[in-house]
């Protein structure tokens, strides 16, 4: 008996003893040129083990039981790989090095980012090129602004964002009115709305809510071949990429609070949805508000911004994005320039103007609610090649008081004279895409290519009233009611209020306008491989512009047809370190028909057009040196705008494409982080512009207002500490600014320049793995200083914010 017991005693410690002795899996990840991959996420599916890869692309995983399993191997702008594997014995397993392919990043919305070392840079995306490609491998130039950067400088709102593209200048605040209400900056000499979201095209009437914002994306030069005219301009297009889904269960709570009245809460919340982590689901939220650091003026925004991303196995997923907000908010102030004849004041200390003045009141305001939303699937069809199917829908509307301050020359005293209309316009857009990309060799050359159709549908209804002149104002705070357009002196007053207004606009008309557009897209790119430091991209796009116009009006129909080529080639002389590049890039615009002929010598003809072109040729060199502490690039452009429609010189009656305009500079951005804790961005731009044909003298030989500064500059620099007794916490400074500007030059009128500027800011925070508390000053030296576009507008004197995270 004593020697049966013994025997199962030993029995029994034999198996627990090899119950607690797991075995291990691991391995190498390498892409199909054999290069390693650090930093991959791999994880054995339903269970919470898992590491990243190290430098040299190697893993390992151990305390891994005995049984089936199956590895789950993901990373940004890869296919994800699902491998299943044994153990048994408590062995350790080695797998055969594993080859992950490029994949889509609009594909793979579920990723995990390791902690990177220079967090204000990115390597790479899948939305410049349509294609996972790295920024070295990229013959086009873009600036991107990390969310890293944003938390940095506890930027509140879209404008503070773009400081830090490169290049980048705000013309224009969003003024939330019908039609064009989003805010418009100037990018190597031309305007531009960001009009992209997730690289599809989306509404932003009213301001870009920063709190949904992952990443900014300013796409340089002429960008036609892969994103059509709709949303872009021959300077290049802004690029919203905003949150989505991730591994893991997480969010955060923030609260910020500043001068001028602002206060903003927001959420972020992110969780698996099933037990198996195939379905994932975030949701960010946030409400704002704002008061102007005029005598009046405020601004309120809410939006909710749900995702989904559901990977129904290892070929078939689908993604969901939507965003609805509401935003209210009054007039920005701006002051617009007469455009024919000269003004009294050349400049602003003759102007007088009393910047704490906005000229309106609270209780005239637009409001902006905006939708978008993005439904996606894509499908894995062999390792070489991805579909992706994508329908967005957007929408948008205006309605409210929007006034504006003209000085017409009439009255004299730099008088400017209010005229003010009740928005109520709605545009809607659908955008329907398929995309095929592919990763294969032809031979030993290396193609990857992307290939799609684009279906986009804009239409707009605009029910707005006529504009009422609604009084007179001077600089300096003046009033008078004297219309300039009628031949009696009035002396009316106009008072600030809702119902004054609607009573002055109830002898306006009614606007009952419905137009719609239509375009029809393909599209191809290629990136070849010709030797692994040599490459060239390669494309082209068809665009059939088909414009209904007004539904009422079918005189205004006209359609288009367009083609837009690109081509680039880029050398490596140190592989996925160094890079010399050059590229030819095209935009257009389509061109409606016009009438022409004398018409005293009978009834005149209508005559259609060309499509307006822009060719830029740009070469420059970017770098990613000291295992990704420098990242920088150094480029310079020449852009020539053609085909424009200008009077004919030998007939009054005749139009011919004949006016030309030139824009050309460099730019340099520069990210580093030369030791660990400190991150550094710096750029600086030169662009030179002119209008060098055209049939109007009043802009020939001249720098169009469009194009903003010659000269921009910014930099930033943070430093977190490491270690001691200041773990954690971390400062940071940096400054912005612009050369002067035009913000009038005519022949009739003469020229009106705003000064430079040069404005400076700092933060200092504190952070641990659960919060970071953070105060940020701007314009720390309290500078007085505008921007505009024919226009003047005062921008935000010094102000404070503090910021509390909370993380979970």
């Amino acid at each position: 008996m004593k020697n049966q017991l013994l025997i199962i005693l030993a029995l029994l410690l034999s198996t627990s003893f090899s119950f607690s002795q797991n075995g291990s899996i691991k391995g190498t990840i390498i892409d199909n040129t054999q290069t390693a991959i650090p930093g991959v996420n791999i994880l054995i599916k339903n269970s919470t083990q898992g590491v990243q890869s190290d430098e040299d692309g190697a893993f390992e995983i151990t305390n891994v039981a005995d049984g089936d399993h199956i590895l789950v191997v993901s990373y940004l702008g890869f296919k994800t790989k699902e491998i299943p594997f044994t153990i048994s014995n408590n062995e350790t397993k080695e797998l055969d090095a594993i080859i992950l392919y490029e994949g889509n990043e609009i594909l793979a919305e579920v990723i995990v980012e390791g902690e990177r070392r220079n967090k204000f840079s990115r390597k790479k995306t899948a939305y410049v090129a349509k294609l996972p490609l790295k920024d070295l491998e990229n013959t086009q130039v873009y600036s991107t602004v990390t969310t890293d950067l944003l938390k940095s400088q506890v930027v509140t709102n879209f404008e503070d964002a773009l400081k830090n593209a490169v290049g980048v200048e705000k013309l224009w605040s969003s003024t939330g009115r019908g039609g064009d209400g989003a805010g418009y900056y100037s990018l190597r000499g031309f305007s531009v709305q960001p009009q992209l979201v997730n690289g599809i095209p989306g509404l932003t009437n009213g301001t870009i809510n920063a709190a949904n914002i992952e990443r900014i994306e300013v796409v340089k030069g002429p960008s036609a071949t892969l994103f059509g005219s709709a949303v872009t301009s021959y300077g290049g297009l802004i690029n919203v990429v905003t949150k989505k889904p991730y591994i893991g269960f997480g969010g955060e709570l923030s609260f910020t609070s500043g001068t001028y009245g602002f206060n903003q809460v927001s959420g972020d919340f992110n969780t698996p949805l099933d037990k198996n982590n195939n379905i994932y689901f975030r949701l960010n939220t946030s409400y704002a508000t704002e008061q102007s650091f005029q005598d009046a003026g405020f601004r309120k925004s809410f939006f909710v911004a749900p995702s989904l991303s559901y990977r129904v196995n290892n070929k078939l997923s689908f993604s969901f994005y939507g965003e609805i907000s509401q935003a209210e908010q009054t007039n920005p102030m701006f002051l617009f320039l007469n455009r024919s004849a000269p003004t009294q004041a050349n400049n602003l200390d003759e102007l007088g103007y009393n910047y704490k003045l906005s000229f309106t009141s609270n209780e005239l305001t637009l409001e902006n609610p905006t939708q978008n939303y993005r439904v996606e699937m894509d499908y894995k069809l062999s390792d070489t090649w991805q579909s992706q199917t994508v329908l967005s829908k957007s929408s948008t509307s205006t309605k409210g008081y929007y006034s504006y301050l003209f000085d017409f020359g009439v009255l004299g005293n730099d008088t400017f004279s209010r005229f003010i209309s009740k928005q109520n316009s709605n545009t809607q857009t659908t955008d329907i895409q398929q995309n095929f990309t592919g990763d294969f060799k032809l031979g030993s050359i290396r193609n990857r290519v992307v290939f799609g159709i684009d279906y986009f549908n804009s239409t707009q209804t605009n029910n707005s009233s006529g504009f009422a002149f609604y009084g007179n104002i001077t600089p300096e705070g003046g009033s008078s009611g004297d219309n300039p357009f009628t031949p009696n002196v009035e002396t009316d007053t106009y008072t600030l209020s809702a119902a004054s207004v609607d009573a002055a606009l109830a002898s306006q008309g009614i606007a009952n306008i419905k137009s719609k557009s239509h375009i029809y897209s393909a599209y191809i790119s290629d990136v070849v491989n010709i030797l692994p430091s040599l490459s060239a991209m390669v494309g082209l796009r068809l665009d059939v512009f088909d414009n209904e116009g007004d539904l009422a009006n079918f005189e205004d129909d006209y359609d288009q047809t367009a083609f837009s080529p690109k081509f680039g080639i880029l050398y490596q002389p140190i592989l996925d370190k160094l890079s010399v590049f050059a590229n030819y890039q095209n935009g257009f615009t389509n061109v409606a028909p016009a009438l022409v002929g004398d018409p005293n010598a009978g009834p005149q003809t209508l005559q259609t057009f060309d499509p307006e072109q822009a060719n830029q040729l740009e070469f420059g060199v970017k770098t990613n040196l000291f295992n990704n502490r420098l990242n920088a690039s150094v480029s310079y452009y020449d852009i020539k705008v053609k085909d424009r429609v200008i009077t004919d010189p030998a007939s009054p009656f005749n139009k011919i494409q004949g006016g030309e305009v030139e824009s050309s500079g460099f730019e340099i951005e520069v990210n580093a982080s030369p030791i660990d804790g400190l991150n550094i961005r710096a750029g600086f731009s030169n662009n030179d512009s002119e209008t060098t044909k055209s049939d109007n003298a009043e802009i020939l030989n001249r720098r169009p207002l469009e194009a903003g500064p010659e000269t921009l500059y910014n930099f930033w620099t943070s430093y977190e500490f490491q270690k001691g007794k200041l773990d954690g916490f971390g400062l940071g400074l940096g400054f912005n600014g612009a050369s002067e500007r035009f913000a009038i030059n005519y022949a009739s009128t003469g020229e009106f320049i705003l000064p430079s500027y040069t404005v400076a800011n700092a933060s200092i925070f504190y952070q641990v793995k659960k919060y970071r508390i953070s105060l940020k000053l701007n314009n720390a030296f309290n500078k007085e200083y505008y921007k505009g576009w024919s226009t003047i507008t005062p921008q935000s004197p010094r102000a404070i914010y503090a910021n509390l995270i909370y993380k979970f």
